[in-house]
């Protein structure tokens, strides 16, 4: 268990000072959003097929005028709760023959995981938001150098998140231009990475079913 002075420490040096309505807030009061992206295998492709994806991802460079951070976390996969479903209907299974095998079966990859680890790979696309660069300071110095009541500054934040999810559907169209596809990650989903980023031997919880199968496609 943690100590106050170690609980302590470790805060000082995470970024993070709250995570709400889909958006990461960073101690320098600066906005991130995150897109969850599916991968995309390159080398399967024809040359005119490769040719139009470099020139698509050129022209998608081109067009943004901020920065991004593509970010590529691979984790162990946790093999218990398919193998879980695998003894259950073992369990179930009336056939003799195929009970057999299926036991056959959860022991050959029970033994596969022991000599091998099987990595699950995640890809994601930061998306940031400096109110810094506006004129004045304009909102930012409104809503975070000023006191007032709850209602203006929530008003304040919305302007905000709204700036930072035109860039975010900016990249998302982008992106989709090249055929990967996007699902921005929600408050939950959110909670759930930076977690597992910070306790790298917690056990594997896909991204709540891949941001609910990028979702639904």
């Amino acid at each position: 268990m943690l100590s106050k002075n170690n609980f302590a420490s470790i805060q000082k040096h995470i970024q993070i000072k709250e995570i709400k309505d889909d958006v990461v807030i960073l101690k320098n009061k600066e906005l991130r959003a995150i897109l969850m992206a599916t991968s995309l295998n390159f080398d399967l492709k024809s040359t005119e097929e490769q040719d139009a994806i470099i020139y698509k991802y050129q022209e998608f460079l081109n067009s943004i005028d901020f920065p991004i951070q593509i970010m590529i976390a691979s984790r162990k996969f946790d093999i218990d709760p398919y193998i879980q479903t695998l003894n259950e209907k073992q369990v179930n299974q009336e056939n003799e023959l195929l009970k057999i095998q299926a036991l056959e079966y959860v022991d050959f990859i029970k033994g596969l995981t022991e000599i091998t680890n099987i990595m699950t790979e995640s890809f994601y696309i930061v998306i940031p938001y400096s109110p810094f660069i506006t004129q004045n300071m304009g909102i930012f110095k409104r809503f975070f150098k000023t006191k007032k009541n709850t209602n203006t500054k929530e008003l304040e934040f919305n302007e905000l998140k709204n700036n930072l999810w035109q860039r975010v559907e900016f990249v998302a169209t982008g992106l989709r231009g090249m055929g990967i596809k996007t699902a921005p990650l929600n408050t939950e989903e959110l909670v759930e990475l930076f977690y597992k980023l910070y306790n790298p031997n917690a056990k594997e919880e896909p991204e709540l079913q891949k941001a609910k199968e990028l979702r639904n496609q």
